[in-house]
């Protein structure tokens, strides 16, 4: 590395792949560090720079480069081959140490295997040490064969509706040929043949699976609309089952069906507008899905509240929360090119961005990012009673287009903002109209589906859909 390349390096400051230490006096911290990057993204530990980055150089001497070495190989194991350079910078020697990503990771430090969150090196949980462990003497979880299932597992008929939506949101891809067997295990990394046989992968089952729980059972998304802010008192609960598609889909008309829609009339405008951006909660809920670790014993998990919406992923998060925003850094690399197939995703590490962007633009501050023990979660905080406050013209449709009079719309917004009822005799008298003219204009407001009646004769009344 160039002398320039450092200078940019210490720039940036300590981080997820940099580590600074003023000398070899901190050579065993500086070994942890380097056993915490092999088993994230990899990085460098730099000797002889201070944390604000003033350089003050290291002391060379006939068994400095060996010193460093011998301090990672001999306290690893798996054992770590770094790379050691001296570079020069303002007339002083820094020593830089360069270690990979490693593909044996978990590499333990002293018996202990540590993982880069940030700028810290964080000690692993069991549970993501025997996740690594497994990884390392396997394909990845999404790649994996399904035990104890056959091809006949899959449902043609979800691999055609995939293709098809696949079609829908790439209209210039080339449609597939061959024998759908075929285009599975090829084109889409759902199959792959063991002793002439076609065999499932997880990807397979989670996209094409009859029944998918059979064979994974913690592969399910709870959902719950609680009473007020806390988890004493279900509203409405429901446990979903299905492929990943078919369980997004349920997911997001649970969410729909437990949180508000509101409309109000603004001048010559009728406006409606959701307590969520319904777009980023599904967003969420796709992340959720893709990046989860399925080695976890729990499903995802979907909590409504009065003031919020919570989703709930298993596995902690790969990198730290500061950095996510942009990366793409995954558990299924496989299931996330399923989703980008059929439109759920768009360009690998815009998640984030986008949830943000959706809340911004919904009048919502943005969504909160965290680990919570094992779980990854994302917090959606809602309008509460301001939701009137959330006018998007988005959701705007222009009554008079609709061939509404001066009269319904006075009267629109008298019911809905104002929450009043009306006879036919208040709607003469207010407009000084016959009684045929308010029967037809009250009648148009009913078959377009923003006004209802209640009762009959001279008793009916009339009021605004949602009374």
């Amino acid at each position: 590395m160039t002398p320039e390349e450092i200078r940019t390096l210490i720039k940036q400051g300590e981080g997820q792949r940099l580590e600074l230490k003023r000398s070899l006096a901190e050579l065993e911290t500086g070994t942890r560090a380097a056993g915490a990057m092999a088993n994230t993204d990899g990085g460098h530990v730099l000797f002889g720079v201070r944390d604000d980055g003033t350089i003050l150089g290291v002391q060379i001497g006939a068994q400095t480069r060996e010193r460093v070495v011998r301090a990672i190989t001999d306290n690893t194991d798996p054992t770590l081959y770094p790379s050691v350079e001296y570079v020069d910078l303002e007339g002083k020697t820094v020593i830089l140490v360069t270690v990979p990503g490693s593909e044996d990771r978990p590499h333990l430090v002293r018996g202990r295997a540590y993982k880069r969150v940030g700028a810290a090196d964080v000690q692993m949980s069991r549970a993501e040490y025997e996740r690594l462990l497994l990884a390392r003497r396997q394909p990845p979880f999404d790649q994996q064969l399904v035990e104890g299932a056959t091809y006949t597992n899959l449902d043609g008929a979800k691999v055609r509706d995939f293709l098809r939506r696949r079609q829908e949101a790439y209209p210039d891809a080339t449609p597939p040929g061959g024998p759908l067997p075929q285009v599975v295990a090829e084109m889409m990394e759902g199959a792959r043949e063991r002793d002439g046989d076609l065999v499932p992968t997880y990807t397979g089952l989670l996209f094409f699976g009859r029944n998918p729980q059979r064979f994974l059972p913690r592969a399910e998304v709870k959902l719950a609309r609680f009473q007020g802010t806390t988890t004493l008192a279900f509203i409405d609960r429901l446990i979903v089952h299905g492929t990943l598609p078919e369980m997004l889909d349920e997911a997001e008309r649970f969410i729909r069906r437990n949180t508000r829609t509101a409309m109000k009339v603004v001048e010559f405008d009728s406006v409606q507008v959701s307590e969520y951006p319904y777009d980023a909660v599904r967003e969420a809920m796709v992340n959720a899905m893709a990046h989860r670790d399925y080695h976890h014993s729990s499903g995802i998990q979907a909590n409504i509240f009065d003031d919020r919406l919570e989703v709930m992923s298993p596995g902690e998060a790969l990198i730290a929360l500061s950095e996510l925003e942009g990366s793409h850094v995954t558990r299924n690399e496989t299931l996330c090119r399923r989703f980008r197939d059929i439109g759920e995703m768009e360009q690998f590490g815009t998640g984030i961005t986008k949830m943000k962007r959706l809340m911004r633009e919904h009048g919502l501050v943005e969504p909160v990012f965290e680990e919570r023990g094992s779980f990854f979660k994302v917090t959606f905080y809602g309008p509460s009673e301001h939701i009137l406050d959330l006018i998007r013209r988005a959701g705007v449709v222009d009554l008079r287009e609709l061939g509404l009079n001066e009269r319904q719309i006075e009267t629109l917004r008298l019911m809905v903002n104002e929450g009043r009822e009306l006879s036919n005799r208040d709607y003469r008298e207010m407009f000084n109209v016959s009684n045929a003219t308010a029967y037809t204009d009250l009648s148009q407001l009913v078959d377009l589906g923003y006004v209802k009646g209640v009762g009959k004769g001279r008793a009916r009344r009339y009021m605004a859909v949602g009374t």
